[in-house]
Parts: C-alpha cells; structure tokens; sequence
C-alpha cells in the first residue's frame, strides 16, 4: 500500500516536471522568429526589378533559433545549403545539405554566415541565392577594461625662506580627474539573446527525455 502512494506521488510530481518542460519549450519557439524567402513569389528566380535575397536579407535581423521557410515547386527546385566557394560558383554538385520537399524549415543552431543557393544551376546564376548572417549571441559577462595606473606624483619641498621672512605655504596637490564611463547606446533595434539559448533547448529536451522514461518505469 504504501509503495502505492509513492509512486503515484513520484507520477505526480513526474507529471508537473514535464508540463514545466513543455512551457518553457513553448516560450522558446515563440520567441524565435520564422523567415518566409522570397514573400508570396517563395523561393523562386527573381523578377526584373524585384528585391534581390541578399537585399531582403540585409534589412532582417536573424539569430539562433530562428528558422528559413522556402516555399517552392518540389518537382521543379530544391534548396541547397553550400558553402562560400560553391556559392560563388554556383556549384550544385557537392552541397553541405539538400531539400526538394516543396516546403524547406532551415533553423539556425550557430551563429556567422549561411549560404543558400537554388539546386537548379541555371537559377542560381539567375540569382536565385541567399547569404544569411545569423548574430552572434552576446554573453552575460561584461568586459571590463583596466584603468590606467596613474604616474607618481612627486612632492615640491619649497626651499627654506632667509631668515625675517614667512616661509611660503606648500602648493596644494593636484586634484586627478576621474573620467565617467561613457553611456551605454540605446535605440539600436532589438538584441540578440542574452543566454545560450542552443544550449537551453538541449538542457530542456534532455530533461524531458529522463522525467519520460521515469514514468515508463515507474
């Protein structure tokens, strides 16, 4: 009986675990942004006098966790992710990852620049590529910078006045300047997460996968 009530409280608390798990999962995907390329047109060649992608690109702000979306004929296109030399060359042969299922989700797991370019060669010289640059993800600490050690200040002894007269008071010291620290910029647009968010995810996901297999074996 009483190894009963045990582990129906260990289920209990098993249970409130993994919806707290399954919140903060939700925050996370809410918080991260999905990109659709190319707008109603999707992934496509662009038009004469249309935004070129790497216009498009450059007014986004991308970071970690936000994702691609690349709407597209599955029969007809594909998308390839590549790296700078085969970007230029729009070389279609050796591609670091490849897509042609119609409706392409690329998440970004790390920060720097991603190259996008169409599996058709003959689109890709038609400018039918992409360079993305994902921010860098700021950390917590702040650098601090080391204050100049300020030179040694050497005392003035007045000489000694003739005899009858006052001596002359000794000069007063010098009075050093702190400079304050300049402000901090603001109005910038919205910045990175502060946090590793990756590294959150795969804390969270982890967790989930031990509070569920202590239920299967409870």
């Amino acid at each position: 009986m009483a190894d009963s009530v045990v582990r129906s409280d260990q289920k209990k608390k098993a249970l409130h675990m993994l919806g707290l798990l399954s919140l903060l999962l939700v925050m996370l995907k809410v918080a991260a942004t999905e990109f659709k390329v190319g707008g109603a047109d999707g992934w496509s060649i662009p038009a004469d006098g249309a935004l070129q992608y790497n216009q498009w690109a450059e007014r986004n702000r991308f970071k970690i966790g936000d994702s691609l979306l690349f709407v597209y004929p599955s029969g007809n296109d594909s998308v390839l992710s590549v790296n700078k030399d085969d970007y230029t060359n729009c070389n279609t042969a050796t591609p670091l990852a490849q897509y042609n299922d119609g409706h392409t989700v690329f998440t970004f797991s790390h920060s720097g620049p991603h190259y996008f370019i169409s599996g058709v060669e003959d689109n890709c010289l038609k400018n039918q590529k992409m360079v993305v640059i994902v921010l860098a993800e700021r950390g917590n600490g702040s650098s601090s910078t080391s204050s100049p050690t300020p030179s040694p200040s050497t005392d003035i002894v007045p000489s000694p006045a003739p005899s009858g007269q006052e001596s002359p008071s000794p000069p007063e010291p010098p009075v050093e300047t702190v400079p304050s620290p300049a402000p901090t910029a603001t109005g910038e647009g919205p910045s990175p997460p502060s946090g590793a968010s990756s590294l959150i995810i795969s804390f969270i996901g982890s967790a989930g996968a031990l509070v569920g297999s202590s239920l299967l074996l409870a």
